[in-house]
C-alpha cells in the first residue's frame, strides 16, 4: 500500500481505528506515510487526541439524546465537507 492509496478523506474515516491500534500493519504504514505528507491530516489527529484526551471517559449512553444528535450531526457534515 502507497501513500497514493489512501486520501484525506479515507484518513479521516479510519482514524478512530489508527488511534486504537487496529489497523492491520500496512493500512497503518500507508497512514503515517500519508502523515509525514501531509500536514491537514497531521493536524487533524493532533485535534482528535486533543479532544479524546478533553472528553476523556465521555460515553454515549451519558449524553441527553438532543447533545447525542447534534454532535452526530456535526461529525456527519465534517465527513461529507471533507
Amino acid at each position: 500500500m502507497s501513500v497514493a492509496d489512501l486520501t484525506c478523506k479515507e484518513i479521516v474515516e479510519i482514524v478512530t481505528d489508527y488511534l486504537e491500534g487496529t489497523l492491520p500493519r500496512a493500512q497503518r504504514r500507508a497512514f503515517d506515510a500519508h502523515l509525514a505528507e501531509c500536514d491537514g491530516c497531521t493536524q487533524y489527529l493532533e485535534q482528535m487526541r486533543e479532544t479524546i484526551r478533553l472528553t476523556g471517559t465521555l460515553t454515549e449512553e451519558s449524553l441527553e439524546p438532543d447533545l447525542r444528535a447534534k454532535l452526530l450531526d456535526a461529525f456527519r457534515d465534517l465527513r461529507r465537507d471533507l
